[in-house]
């Protein structure tokens, strides 16, 4: 897939206020600091389409970008660690929750891993989550640039094997890394699947 456009549409702090559900829709969530607004600029060849930042906890509201005026990215805010307060994580559980529940044209949500660390119980948790609310997703590893490809390996492998304790089957999985571009190909031309699939 190319991706010719990419705009910003808007950013809502409740799912009602998100756009009409009329078309396939994609979301992206992981925990703070994932590397999640590079990837997306990554995907989209936009360089400041999503903000990225420094600080962890940054995106705080559901933001819709349009692409190709075909279908909907959706960038989430993260889960886990951020410096808010816990009402205002609360807040954020509550909003997510709430989107994956109602947003009836979401066709699969992105879970980003970073892919140097060890399985995160955090991680395991959310994905196990989505399974238990029927939430179709897949798993994309960020950061694919920091390690050899034999540790990338061995590193995915681990997870693998730590989500086979609850999973008969493993979803979709993807390498990344928003400097080399790497999985760009592959995670765009899985959505292009997808969207043929919805048609």
């Amino acid at each position: 897939m190319q991706v010719k456009t990419a705009n910003f549409i808007t950013s809502s702090a409740k799912v009602d206020q998100c756009p009409p559900p009329d078309k396939p829709e994609y979301a992206f969530i992981g925990r703070s600091n994932v590397g999640k607004s590079s990837l997306i600029n990554m995907l989209t060849q936009r360089k400041n389409l999503a903000k990225t930042s420094a600080t962890p906890g940054k995106t705080q509201l559901i933001n819709h970008f349009l692409i190709n005026d075909a279908w909907y990215l959706v960038d989430l805010p993260g889960y886990g660690w951020a410096r808010v307060s816990k009402t205002e994580r609360g807040k954020w559980d509550k909003m997510i929750k709430a989107y994956f529940a109602k947003r009836e044209n979401l066709c699969l949500t992105f879970v980003l891993l970073d892919s140097r660390l060890p399985p995160q119980e955090i991680d395991i948790k959310f994905i196990n989550g989505l399974g238990e609310s029927g939430v179709p997703f897949g798993i994309i590893f960020t950061k694919g640039d920091k390690l050899s490809s034999n540790q990338l390996a061995k590193n995915i492998a681990a997870y693998q094997k730590a989500l086979k304790r609850y999973w008969e089957v493993l979803p979709s999985i993807f390498a990344s890394s928003s400097v080399k571009k790497m999985g760009r190909e592959e995670i765009l031309n899985y959505i292009d699947q997808i969207n043929m699939q919805t048609r």
